[in-house]
């Protein structure tokens, strides 16, 4: 379990006292103390000083900075140290450096450097997990291994070409049915030889970057291989523990959305999920609960773990914004109502030097306790304490499942003939957006998730249709669920070859449409929808709203759906935009173009509405609830992520666990911007 030999929620980070004179190792841990910090994430980048040679090995600094953990009681997530290679590694073989997108070979530098199929890498990085594992099995205070670190990026060397085909022979078993799957008779690309594939890059298949590529097939199935050569290295390490410690949860911190990874595929081999939370701006509220919800889907439903958050800035952009006051506070409560059973940081201390030496931390380079961004940490740190163990291993309970699909996100993205500026994840958050302002659960899950227990599935974009996902869904809404999807849905097969049929390909008896023609425009350019309830004809009145869509506009023309959305211009005009049709007990609605946000809120309202799928507040910009339950509690989570204060009734009575404060229901309850109420319901 994740929370095994834990108390309370795991509040701390990533610690690199390697990085500081031994005299500094006191100060740290006064200061620690002082904020309720009880977890250290250790070795993540000590590889050159534990290996410094290839035939040496020296563990005594990392046995001092152990030995600090365990005398302080502290909890020790340890590191197998493989984040970021030696430099004697890529001067002695050069080979483990990675060749790029343009095929240029790299020398040694920088941290994702490695060739994810380099025997050599792949050698000496599972001998020191092994050694590390052998060295510390059985620490006081050790409940989690950390492989690796943040694993992305893609090589193109001749060792990863000679693995792709090895991949490709185990995927495909001939050369006729790898030419079938990538239709090699386009532009005479029948391969008679295996030696003949080569990977799809700048001096191949390619032109313009990774997302235009001549044949989709081809890249899809590098991304797919690349992922699994990076899963590979991770199962290595973890295999090499196992053999040592059995026990002990193994992990690797993931990046939330992030496309060049399948974290669905990962997923079975993790003990535990955790990521790194970095928004790309402050208003991310939405995503972050996105990447959340996604990081418990991995695991079923099962917590997951914050690996890393920055305290104040994060150091990798071109503008770098100090988080606002209580902003820390709240998102990392944000991250524990979703599902996060630890709440860690990078960096404890700021580094002396190098392109991290600015990013946010604990500690700043003086190791001041009375700055406002430790106060901030000591704040939050005595709040989890007295949390304690109220929802370790708390779950999620969610009517909607959401489905995020890599396979689909990587097809959408590199296909010809629509509009490039679709976004899988824009798409995606339109959708969740609506459900998060509704404060309805939801599980993030892939399509090969069991879906019996939701009453309402979401799948944006789910362009790329494997196998049974047509007939699961149509189960769905045949036993009186519902189902939406949108445009581009149904179009292609695991191999990205596009379903000989109307589009949407299986899905078109769920949907009752077919799609006759799929036009595009640039983005600012927009159509108006008028969207009707379902059961009110076009000509009894206004609309109910008329949303601005853009970018694509399908032609569509029912059979057998009911029309709840028309198009208001082009040659298209008073034509099917948005759809619902009866399937069985339930309903199937397809959105055939992309409605601004209020348009998809609508859509997801009528949806919702017909389950009695409700939250509170969902009149109330910004203010999220999300709920644990455990042994039959339920604990809500109040944020509020608005600009201004609002005042709301209590939805229900409970005990405000941060405060000890009995609420009423129907009582006000003020809440300033940042404000967080932890509510354990009243049974």
């Amino acid at each position: 379990m994740p929370t095994a030999g834990t108390r309370k929620i795991p509040f701390g980070g990533d610690y690199n006292p390697e990085q500081w004179p031994r005299a500094v190792w006191d100060e740290d841990w006064s200061a620690f103390g002082k904020a309720s910090i009880d977890t250290v994430t250790l070795g993540v980048f000590a590889w050159s000083y534990l290996q410094p040679a290839e035939d040496t090995y020296d563990f005594a600094r990392l046995d001092e900075i152990v030995a600090e953990a365990v005398a302080h009681d502290a909890t020790i997530v340890l590191a197998t140290a493989t984040g970021a290679m030696p430099p004697w590694l890529g001067h002695r073989y050069p080979e483990v450096n990675r060749t790029d997108f343009e095929g240029r070979h790299h020398t040694y530098g920088q941290r994702h450097n490695f060739c994810p199929s380099s025997p050599v890498f792949r050698r000496l990085s599972v001998e020191l997990a092994r050694r590390t594992a052998e060295r510390y099995t059985g620490t006081p205070g050790l409940v989690a291994w950390h492989v690796g670190n943040e694993y992305g990026g893609a090589c193109y060397c001749e060792h990863c070409a000679a693995a792709f085909r090895v991949w490709l022979r185990e995927r495909y078993g001939t050369i006729e049915r790898l030419n079938d799957a990538w239709n090699a008779t386009f532009w005479s690309h029948l391969f008679s030889d295996w030696e003949q594939v080569v990977p799809p890059n700048a001096l191949s298949e390619h032109w313009r970057g990774p997302n235009h590529t001549a044949f989709q097939g081809i890249t899809l199935d590098y991304r797919r291989f690349m992922s699994d050569q990076l899963l590979a290295c991770f199962r290595a390490e973890k295999d090499a523990i196992r053999a040592v410690d059995p026990d002990t949860p193994v992990t690797t911190n993931f990046m939330g959305l992030y496309q060049p990874i399948d974290y669905h595929r990962w997923a079975p081999h993790l003990d535990l999920a955790s990521w790194d939370n970095y928004p790309p701006g402050p208003r991310e509220q939405v995503r972050m609960a996105l990447a959340h919800d996604l990081m418990r889907g991995l695991k079923d439903g099962a917590p997951f773990w914050l690996m890393e958050q920055t305290p104040t800035i994060t150091a990798s952009r071109d503008v770098n914004p100090v988080k606002r006051p209580g902003v820390m506070r709240l998102w990392t409560w944000q991250a524990v109502a979703h599902g996060a059973d630890a709440a860690l940081f990078f960096q404890m201390r700021q580094s002396r030097g190098a392109c991290e030496k600015y990013h946010g931390a604990v500690l700043d380079h003086a190791g001041r306790t009375d700055t406002r961004a430790f106060r901030e940490v000591a704040g939050l740190g005595a709040e989890l304490a007295t949390l304690g163990d109220a929802v370790l291993g708390a779950r999620t309970p969610a009517r909607v499942a959401l489905l995020l699909d890599w396979d689909s996100w990587w097809a959408v993205e590199m296909t010809d003939g629509f509009n490039r500026h679709v976004s899988y994840v824009h798409t995606v958050l339109q959708y969740y957006r609506a459900l998060w302002q509704a404060n309805v659960g939801v599980d993030v899950v892939p399509v090969t998730a069991d879906l019996s227990g939701y009453d309402v599935v979401v799948a944006p974009l789910l362009h790329l249709l494997e196998a049974d996902v047509a007939a699961r869904l149509e189960e769905v809404a045949r036993r009186g669920g519902s189902v939406v999807s949108s445009f581009y849905a149904g179009r292609v097969d695991e191999d990205d070859n596009a379903y000989l049929m109307d589009p949407p390909g299986p899905l078109g008896a769920l949907f009752g449409i077919r799609v006759d023609e799929t036009d595009s425009a640039e983005p600012g350019v927009t159509n108006p929808v008028a969207l009707r309830a379902p059961g009110s004809a076009a000509d009894d009145g206004a609309a109910d709203l008329v949303s601005a869509a853009g970018l694509v506009f399908e032609v569509v023309v029912p059979q057998g759906a009911e029309v709840v959305g028309t198009y208001g211009s082009d040659f298209y005009a008073g034509t099917p935009a948005v759809t619902r049709n009866a399937f069985g007990d339930g309903e199937g609605w397809y959105v055939a173009t992309a409605l601004d946000d209020a348009g998809v809120a609508w859509v997801v309202g009528q949806v919702l509405d017909r389950h009695g799928i409700a939250g509170p507040y969902a009149d109330v910009p910004d203010l999220e609830v999300a709920v644990r339950e455990r042994d039959g509690l339920r604990t809500a989570f109040l944020l509020h992520h608005g600009t201004e204060p609002v005042e709301v009734p209590a939805y229900t009575a409970g005990t405000d666990l941060l405060t000890g404060r009995e609420v009423r229901e129907g009582e006000t309850l003020h809440l300033d911007p940042t404000d967080v109420v932890v509510l354990r319901e009243r049974p």
